[in-house]
């Protein structure tokens, strides 16, 4: 499968700038290159232009910190959500520079992403990581934080077909959910298929990329949408 080249261009940037962590923004291009659906998001480097995108996305929206040296933007303070008009946004974006900087004082900040606040939905996480024996390996399970309390989760060698992902989904303890429960409507797994799919074609061509985390991806009875999203590079010289 051939890729758009703004998943390659992505890398050539990180690699210039001497990193092997994408930002979000540039973690949502690369999916998004990949026919992968995720939130919109745009750059503030100031309050003025948070507050300008936050009109142009819409309300309610979402502020996160964009910064290459913070990975758990949640545990920095670093994520503002539900933010309902312009003095929400503005207010927002002071505590989130505030707060990162008092954590992270050494941290290279962008600013903050202003992104459209996503329908409710089934939180799911797909990720990758490299095995030393078996080289990437995909997962996929429960997400957002039922992944750290819960660990249901199942895991496939790269690459997938679509059988492995069929039965990756259908592994974990919790499948049960995407039948239906109390009322609600079955969730579209075959989306969900489709992503592991393009994750697992699109880490086999890029021996660049060490790990990814999709997390959490919103599932619905039609479609699913990537919420949050981290890359990971090999150093350089260190690609499988």
């Amino acid at each position: 499968m051939q890729y758009v080249n703004s998943a390659s261009e992505v890398i050539e940037k990180v690699r210039k700038d001497g990193r092997v962590a994408l930002t979000e923004l540039e973690s949502k291009q690369m999916l998004r290159s990949l026919g992968i659906r995720t939130t919109e998001m745009k750059l503030a480097a100031s309050r003025d232009e948070a507050v300008a995108l936050g009109r142009e996305i819409g309300y309610p929206c979402v502020l996160k910190i964009s910064s290459p040296d913070i990975s758990h933007k949640s545990d920095a303070g670093g994520v503002k959500v539900g933010l309902a008009g312009e003095e929400d946004v503005a207010r927002a974006y002071d505590a989130i520079i505030s707060a990162c900087r008092e954590k992270f004082p050494s941290a290279t900040v962008e600013g903050v992403t202003v992104q459209n606040m996503a329908l409710p939905g089934l939180e799911v996480i797909i990720g990758m990581a490299t095995d030393p024996q078996f080289g990437p390996v995909m997962m996929f399970g429960l997400g957002g934080v039922w992944v750290e309390v819960f660990k249901d989760v199942s895991f496939r060698v790269v690459p997938l077909t679509r059988y492995d992902a069929r039965t990756a989904i259908r592994e974990i303890r919790a499948a049960g959910l995407f039948d239906g429960y109390r009322g609600s409507e079955p969730i579209d797994t075959s989306a969900l298929e489709d992503i592991l799919l393009r994750v697992s074609d699109f880490v086999k061509e890029t021996p660049s990329v060490s790990e990814m985390d999709l997390n959490p991806i919103l599932a619905y009875a039609e479609g699913a949408i990537a919420v949050d999203a981290r890359v990971i590079l090999h150093p350089v010289g260190e690609d499988r």
